[in-house]
């Protein structure tokens, strides 16, 4: 049974000291003003080009942990943002991935590398959210093996348990109005849209008491293995993707 009214959480990806300080500040105010705990998917070593957008600010480390310390969740987001391998990923959002395809050995070597950065300034990463939602059953036994038992990704419209992994679905890319369940909405702060914030604000301040926590989430959902009605959800929203990508391809190659 999908509980009533829906829940959302914030996800706010690709952050990292060079990400755009102006564009990332313009969401703030909100997340202040209304006591948001998002996630916060921290890049732990950017070596992506597109999002050395700015100077690296000396700030962006302890204003982290300010916002860890107010309940916000640290994700660890992959490790450099380079995504060049074509492996398979479970979730077939794109064609290639940082770690999809990748060895186990490899992929736990980059994961630990990213945990111990991340803790070395002075954070806690809890959850793993991959770039390009790119990532394999080998990831999954990597962020095992280093004791990372959660993951914000999935389809489903209520939080799992899967290959020894709790997920958090994330299945928004933008504020739309549910009637059940636990919905994640992802934002890019360096490519958002003016639209998108306005967009956003509006959404908060209609529905500020249905908005969560990672920690709340955990504490008040049944965790367990999907269902067959919830099962059904997620294997019909995996259809659709796929075939939103496979006329993405023939469109590309024509």
């Amino acid at each position: 049974m999908i509980p009533k009214p829906a829940q959302y959480l914030l996800r706010f990806d690709d952050l990292c000291p060079s990400m755009s300080r102006n564009r990332w500040l313009r969401f703030l105010p909100q997340i202040l003003e209304f006591g948001i705990q998002p996630i916060l998917a921290v890049i732990p070593d950017n070596q992506d080009p597109e999002l050395q957008v700015d100077d690296p600010v000396p700030d962006f480390w302890p204003q982290m942990r300010t916002m860890e310390a107010a309940g916000a969740t640290i994700g660890l987001h992959g490790y450099r943002h380079l995504c060049a391998s074509e492996g398979t990923s479970l979730l077939p959002f794109h064609r290639i991935s940082e770690f999809a395809g990748l060895p186990e050995e490899t992929q736990r070597e980059w994961i630990s590398a990213g945990l111990g950065i991340l803790r070395g300034h002075g954070l806690n990463p809890r959850i793993w959210v991959a770039p390009r939602h790119g990532f394999d059953s080998a990831t999954l036994r990597a962020l095992r093996k280093e004791g990372i038992g959660m993951i914000s990704d999935g389809l489903a419209r209520v939080p799992f348990t899967r290959s020894g992994i709790t997920w958090i679905p994330q299945q928004l890319w933008g504020p739309l109005e549910k009637t059940g369940g636990v919905w994640t909405i992802l934002l890019h702060a360096n490519t958002a849209p003016d639209s998108l914030m306005r967009e956003l604000e509006i959404f908060v301040r209609q529905h500020a008491a249905q908005f969560t926590s990672v920690d709340r989430v955990i504490a008040e959902s049944p965790l367990g293995q999907l269902g067959l009605g919830e099962r059904l959800v997620e294997a019909a929203a995996l259809l659709r993707l796929k075939q939103r990508q496979i006329v993405k391809r023939f469109i590309y190659r024509t």
